[in-house]
């Protein structure tokens, strides 16, 4: 048997399916990558991959159980074994709580060309950028400086079939470049380090020597260093930064949990906080799959049952979704089920996500000028939760936190453990500029599509002095 095309796998995966009910999901992979250090390219290359994901359903008096099985590098009649896999793991499962009647096309999303072959990649995607990150390389050679970092472009295919008739395709295009700088090499501490990151769809719109241009400038703010102690501190978010927070945000707005009593967003006298005011500002967080710049799946693409995301709501629409709106809570992520455990609109996960001010128009550097004393904190890493029912969250910052003082900015200072919540920063935020799309250090990697103000908070919570560089 030779299956050459994702569509082929789908169909003669249903074929072969005895269980009562059935989904495939094939994802074709396609990736190319630059890397770079010490102001050269190490290495580049090109990938492409497909997973077959089968998901058996199997019905009996005490519901509907679910078996899932993936794999890899699939050939000739490892198909066949792949589904009765999973129609194995079915049988064996307890029912699912989540289960649902699977959508049949009369109520799905729609989709890109099914019968289209595979999106795909190639190394030519960095035609444009690759000139621009050699002129990188001199100008920070010239200034004794080292550049590091990497680029990946991948286009990934999905394929949805299911025993209903389902049959949906998406092609999501991502890529980011992160470009690291540092002033001395890395085996005598590094000197003064500096993080510029951005996302993309086809890397046209990267412009290296603007993002050049900011390395520069901060390695200028980084001339004169600041000892600081704990504390809390008017602090500047730019929209990396900003993304950080909303991401982990976003992921822990289940409404399931929600209602259970278990998170932030949990009402005190039972129940949600949906209709609550989070913020005094009229800010507004949504997702929108038709977000320009943005676009993501317009339909649920799920491999697994789960509380927030479920397979068994493959194919669902979606639409743009307020997860606050005007300061309020507006919406939490829900599937069919948890939905009907709530009472609640059916708002499912969008894989991007928007924080916007209206009529706010200033920029970073408008925000810096009108700051008497405070810092500016360009980066966050290693965020982890500490408290899912304030959803206090704990993290360090990285590659510049800088003082301003007067309207400008007078020095690098020392790195920080901070300990904050995303939730109470909507709370005391004082002051947000214009949305610009901003990359997640920290989430970047698996959920780039992100657009963000900066932001003002007057009293960020750094908690200890770190001694990370």
């Amino acid at each position: 048997m030779n299956l050459s095309s994702p569509q082929e796998i789908v169909e003669r995966a249903l074929e072969l399916s005895r269980a009562d009910g059935c989904m495939v999901l094939v994802r074709e992979a396609s990736t190319a990558n630059l890397r770079w250090a010490g102001n050269s390219l190490t290495t580049n290359g090109v990938t492409r991959g497909r997973e077959v994901t089968v998901i058996a359903l199997t019905e009996s008096a005490k519901g509907t159980s679910v078996g899932v099985t993936a794999r890899s590098g699939l050939r000739g009649d490892d198909l066949a074994d792949l589904v009765r896999a999973a129609e194995t793991a079915s049988r064996d499962a307890a029912p699912s709580e989540d289960a649902r009647p699977l959508l049949g096309p009369e109520s799905a999303g729609t989709g890109d060309t099914w019968d289209a072959p595979p999106a795909t990649t190639s190394i030519s995607v960095f035609s444009e950028f690759a000139p621009g990150l050699g002129r990188a390389f001199e100008r920070r050679g010239a200034a004794g400086h080292l550049l590091y970092g990497y680029a990946e472009h991948s286009v990934t295919s999905t394929f949805l079939g299911s025993s209903t008739g389902l049959r949906l395709r998406h092609d999501q295009p991502s890529g980011t470049v992160d470009l690291n700088a540092k002033s001395a090499p890395p085996e005598t501490g590094g000197g003064h380090s500096i993080w510029v990151g951005q996302a993309t769809r086809d890397f046209t719109d990267i412009d290296v020597d603007g993002l050049d241009a900011e390395l520069t400038r901060r390695m200028r703010w980084g001339a004169r260093t600041v000892e600081l102690p704990a504390g809390r501190y008017e602090t500047l978010l730019p929209p990396a930064a900003v993304a950080d927070m909303m991401i982990s945000l976003y992921q822990s707005a289940g409404a399931r949990d929600a209602a259970e009593g278990r998170t932030v967003f949990s009402a005190a006298d039972g129940g949600t906080r949906v209709g609550e005011r989070l913020s005094e500002l009229p800010l507004s967080l949504r997702s929108d799959p038709a977000e320009p710049g943005l676009e993501c799946a317009p339909f649920v693409l799920a491999s697994t049952p789960g509380r927030e995301i479920t397979a068994f709501d493959n194919g669902l629409p979606l639409r743009r979704t307020d997860w606050i709106s005007d300061g309020r809570l507006a919406a939490l992520r829900q599937t069919r089920h948890s939905a009907e455990l709530t009472g609640l609109p059916v708002t499912a996960h969008t894989d991007n996500l928007v924080l916007e001010q209206p009529d706010a128009t200033g920029t970073l550097d408008d925000m810096i000028a009108g700051t008497e004393r405070g810092l500016l904190l360009t980066c966050l890493w290693y965020i982890r939760p500490v408290d899912p029912q304030t959803l206090l969250l704990t993290g360090l910052t990285r590659d510049g936190v800088y003082l301003v003082e007067d309207g400008e900015v007078s020095g690098a200072v020392n790195n920080f453990r901070f300990n904050e919540s995303p939730v109470s920063l909507l709370e005391r935020v004082t002051e947000t500029g214009a949305t610009v799309p901003g990359l997640s250090r920290e989430s970047g990697d698996y959920f780039p599509r992100t657009a963000m103000p900066p932001m003002r908070v007057p009293d960020f919570n750094m908690s200890t002095v770190s001694q990370a560089s």
